[in-house]
């Protein structure tokens, strides 16, 4: 007699545990993809970077996105206030010109809207000549007046009749470029001084230590002071922003090199160094290519959150006058001359490039968060 036997349904697949899962996921993706995917869920982050991609943008391009020249002035205009932009089928973009009034008492200057006078607005215009990334000449300008020297001032004139709108884009330009090549230098240094602390340790380490130790006790705002007024009066714009940036180089290494000496100090004796130790690979060759890159997502995340520090020393030391001064333009530059009662009372878009730096510190500070939390994505 033969016996069927009938074949039992395979049980259904059991689902994968999200922790086996997520693990196996991130097991087959590189390390940048993984910080990547993790930023993106810091919807502050995100927004950071938003905003100061346009902006970096707008402060390499200067010239094109700035209606004038920083030094373009009408000097029968100070502290014109801002204008606003038209549209109408006869002209199109316009905005109205001043009128202006002195009291004969106090001398002051008002200024009133003159429908009468009536300044033409147009894109692409040609205007005040500039160099594109300080190398192709051009005069083509974003938005502007279709004659050239006509007062269009959507922000607002300073104290000597120019453009506060132009000078603002042209002030981004060394605000925001002081703060990357000073966190450059200090990423050297914190670095190189903070690998060889770290890792030869002993009697190098307690040295290294203490000269930071000594930096760091130092007040901030002083030391910058006492360095700034050491300063020529003689040099030019150029190398006071040179010697700016170096400045807040030195003062700005100190706690990164901290960072860098604890974790080669918890590396030093890591299984990964001691194979490249048995393998010939000489103390260069494990700093550099063990070491750094094992908390290269840490360095980033630093030096992200040092950018704004920069910038706020920056326009620190300009505002109290012992940064860089005029010709110069930098919104700490900015920033100084509306240190008078006249802008906070009737002349108050003075202060505009402060908000300008409110802006770009908290952005930053949001992109830094972010990316301190994906340098872990793992966690």
């Amino acid at each position: 007699m033969v016996q069927t036997i009938q074949e039992q349904p395979a049980p259904p697949p059991q689902a994968e545990p999200e922790v086996v899962k997520s693990l196996r996921d991130h097991g087959a993706l590189p390390q940048w993809r993984l910080m990547w995917r993790q930023f993106r869920k810091h919807r502050l982050a995100l927004i950071g970077a938003i905003v100061l991609l346009p902006i970096y943008f707008i402060a390499v391009f200067s010239g094109f996105f700035a209606p004038a020249a920083s030094d373009s002035a009408h000097t029968s205009l100070p502290y014109a206030p801002p204008q606003r932009v038209h549209l109408s089928t006869e002209h199109g973009m316009f905005v109205y010109g001043y009128s202006s009034t002195r009291d004969q008492e106090t001398f002051e200057q008002t200024f009133t809207v003159d429908k009468n006078k009536i300044v033409d607005v147009g894109l692409f215009v040609r205007g005040d000549e500039y160099k594109v990334l300080g190398v192709i000449p051009s005069d083509i300008h974003l938005i502007g007046p279709t004659t050239k020297g006509d007062p269009f001032f959507l922000l607002g004139a300073d104290q000597s009749g120019r453009d506060l709108l132009s000078r603002l884009i042209h002030g981004a330009k060394v605000s925001l470029s002081i703060g990357l090549v000073g966190v450059a230098a200090s990423f050297v240094l914190g670095i190189l001084i903070g690998g060889i602390s770290g890792y030869f340790g002993g009697p190098i380490d307690n040295a290294i230590q203490r000269v930071i130790e000594f930096i760091m006790s130092i007040p901030t705002l002083p030391l910058w002071m006492a360095l700034s007024a050491a300063l020529p009066d003689s040099w030019g714009p150029l190398t006071r922003y040179f010697a700016i940036t170096v400045i807040l180089s030195l003062i700005g290494w100190t706690g990164l090199a901290r960072d860098v000496r604890g974790r080669f100090l918890s590396l030093r004796e890591e299984d990964l160094v001691m194979a490249a130790r048995l393998d010939g690979v000489g103390q260069r060759g494990i700093i550099v290519g063990h070491m750094v890159p094992s908390f290269a997502s840490h360095i980033i995340a630093s030096v992200s959150m040092a950018v704004p520090r920069m910038i706020l020393g920056e326009t620190s030391l300009s505002f109290l006058g012992l940064g860089l001064q005029a010709p110069a333009v930098s919104w700490g530059v900015l920033l100084e001359g509306a240190q008078n009662i006249r802008a906070v009372a009737t002349a108050p878009w003075l202060l505009t490039p402060g908000l300008a730096v409110v802006v770009v510190v908290l952005a930053m500070n949001f992109v830094g968060d972010g990316l301190r939390d994906a340098a872990d994505p793992y966690k």
